[in-house]
């Protein structure tokens, strides 16, 4: 695991990345190009929270208080000219205390969470683990080589919180959740609500 500084950029973003989770990103912005570049010399993670108060441009947003860390897994220039990125969800984290650069760059004191524990699904979300894996098959090349584990609770779960057309705020409870059967009795319950089963 990468060694943690005591302060963690962060990118306040209009979504939530969940553990495990790919997440495709077009950076733009002078402070968000640094700090990549930063994070691919130096070997780093950075930190995406779900916006609160703000916009994903200029002046620093507030954000919730619990995020996720960010893995740098693929990078190119665009022909454009920026720079498009793709980053894996590891740890959840907590934030303590933020403070902002400057150029806007937030920075948090941050706590990592408990790592999530292998739960074997049960059988009667079966039906969930048969419904995600028809979701994952008909998604582009972000998930083409994504590991699957379809009898980890946990896994399930935060892969149907992050696809299914759920609101930000629910989203962000979810990913809070620590409990991942009671993560997806949440999710059985908001699909109802949606009509998706």
């Amino acid at each position: 695991m990468t060694a943690y500084s005591t302060k963690l950029p962060l990118f306040p973003l209009h979504t939530v990345l969940f553990p495990e989770g790919p997440l495709p990103l077009r950076i733009f912005e002078p402070r968000y190009t640094d700090m990549i570049c930063r994070c691919l010399k130096n070997e780093e993670d950075f930190g995406i929270c779900l916006i609160k108060e703000g916009n994903e441009t200029g002046q620093a947003a507030t954000t919730h208080n619990m995020g996720t860390i960010a893995k740098i897994s693929d990078w190119h220039t665009r022909h454009d000219g920026l720079l498009s990125i793709t980053v894996t969800g590891k740890q959840r984290f907590t934030i303590q205390n933020t403070s902002v650069t400057k150029d806007q760059l937030s920075l948090a004191n941050i706590e990592l969470c408990s790592l999530d524990v292998v739960v074997k699904l049960p059988e009667e979300f079966q039906v969930l683990a048969s419904l995600l894996e028809k979701i994952i098959e008909n998604l582009g090349h972000h998930y083409a080589n994504i590991g699957t584990r379809y009898d980890d609770a946990c896994w399930v779960s935060y892969r149907l919180a992050e696809l299914l057309p759920l609101t930000l705020i629910q989203k962000q409870n979810l990913l809070m959740m620590n409990d991942s059967i009671m993560r997806l009795e949440r999710l059985v319950s908001l699909m109802k609500d949606i009509s998706y089963i």
